[in-house]
């Protein structure tokens, strides 16, 4: 009997072993592969992949791959075990869909091929003025009405914290002083409502009361529409003139929701002062500009990987020479510099290494790791310091991303976001 257990565990065991090899296998070879590759044209891109394996690759158009040298018309035959070379000379998009024994689907890969692409990378320190689209909601209260009874009207219309008001009856609302004129006119009378939710608009209604205090009505509710801060300008298209910058998106301190853009500018600022970044206290850079200044350029855009929009007038301004684009695939582990600007309005070069590069497939504000190694910038900043986001990292001659966030425990490394990213942010910018 023990005997005969003991051969049903073991058939049991074999099974469980059959059934799951093959499946990590494929869940492995599932994660070789991006969803989404982005490729220069006429460009080589060269993958050392290190596995024991042969899989089929079909592209959907026929002609427009070169694999290993080779133009693919239908399917090619990879073999996993030696450098994938990849190479396309025609513009557009096409699909590539890998399967393993010619059979098996593995993955569907989506192929963008760009033109080649150059940037003037710049590193200067911004002023940023940003108003937003609407009014942003930052808080909730209630208040006393003329009846002395405690009033919340935010509560029966569902607003929440982090909701945009945009539209009062029919009336696009501008800034908080058109909010409070138009819930003044309206007497309390139900006013009819539209607030954005992160990508949602929701249709409400909402009755301002008249407050006991200041005989002013209200909604009980506390208000934004702007802020205003440094950031570093990352790179502009010398053709276009659109820039990018920061490398991460403009959040309310409040309600830490991405601020939409109303409309914005852009202005010169100058480094006073520098608080020095610390272990578990971020550094930061101080620096003034002055709001009367004529704007440098126009934003149109916030988004996780920064703020974008078109520049007025270049040729006041030095900010260097055209430089060509590194793709995410071109990024190697080891030595790069940044250009940044800690002192006045004089941008320098500093040392950085590379340390991690996250060979992602979705976009993301975090992908590599960089430390700073120059030992001038440790000895002014620390490190990475609020106010150095958008700095450039620049590798083999080449732009290839921009520094985002500092670590809090270790202010001499922090996250950097692929240039490509950013760049697929300027194609299509909004009219403001």
């Amino acid at each position: 009997m023990n005997s005969q257990r003991f051969i049903k565990k073991k058939l049991i065991i074999l099974f469980l072993v059959l059934i799951t090899v093959p499946f990590t296998m494929l869940f492995q070879m599932y994660l070789l592969f991006p969803s989404r590759l982005m490729l220069l044209e006429g460009e080589e891109y060269t993958y050392h992949l290190n596995r024991p394996i042969t899989i089929d690759a079909q592209v959907d158009k026929s002609g427009v791959l070169s694999l290993n040298g080779e133009v693919v018309n239908d399917s090619y035959e990879l073999d996993l075990n030696n450098p994938l070379v990849i190479k396309s000379n025609e513009l557009g998009n096409f699909n590539i869909d890998l399967k393993l024994f010619g059979v098996i689907p593995l993955r569907s890969v989506e192929v963008d091929v760009v033109p080649k692409a150059t940037v003037i990378p710049c590193g200067s320190t911004i002023g940023v003025k940003l108003y937003t689209d609407g009014v942003l909601v930052v808080g909730t209260s209630d208040f006393k009405n003329v009846s002395g009874e405690n009033s919340e009207p935010w509560k029966d219309a569902g607003i929440k914290e982090g909701d945009i008001i945009e539209y009062l009856g029919d009336i696009k609302v501008k800034d908080i002083e058109h909010l409070t004129e138009i819930v003044e006119k309206s007497q309390g009378q139900e006013l009819k409502l539209m607030i954005k939710r992160k990508d949602k608009y929701i249709d409400t209604k909402i009755v301002a009361e008249k407050c006991l205090e200041d005989k002013q009505y209200k909604f009980g509710l506390w208000v934004r529409d702007s802020t205003a801060g440094i950031g570093t300008l990352t790179f502009f298209d010398p053709e276009t003139k659109s820039f990018g910058a920061l490398g991460h998106g403009i959040t309310d301190v409040d309600t830490g929701e991405l601020l939409t853009v109303g409309k914005g500018d852009i202005l010169q600022s100058n480094i006073v002062s520098i608080r020095k970044g610390l272990k578990g206290k971020p550094g930061e850079l101080k620096g003034v500009f002055m709001q009367e200044e004529s704007s440098l350029g126009r934003i149109s855009a916030n988004n996780d990987f920064g703020i974008f929009g078109k520049l007025y007038d270049i040729a006041d301004h030095s900010w260097g020479q055209p430089m060509p684009i590194g793709l995410r695939t071109q990024v190697e582990e080891g030595p790069a510099y940044i250009l940044s600007n800690i002192q006045g309005d004089q941008i320098e070069k500093f040392d950085v290494e590379i340390q991690k590069v996250m060979r992602q497939s979705e976009e993301n504000s975090k992908g590599m790791i960089i430390k700073i190694t120059d030992p001038k910038l440790l000895e002014k900043t620390g490190g990475i310091v609020q106010g150095m986001s958008g700095s450039p990292i620049i590798q083999n001659d080449r732009v290839v991303g921009a520094v985002t966030h500092v670590f809090v425990n270790d202010p001499t490394r922090g996250y950097g976001i692929f240039i490509e990213w950013m760049l697929k942010k300027i194609i299509q910018l909004p009219e403001k």
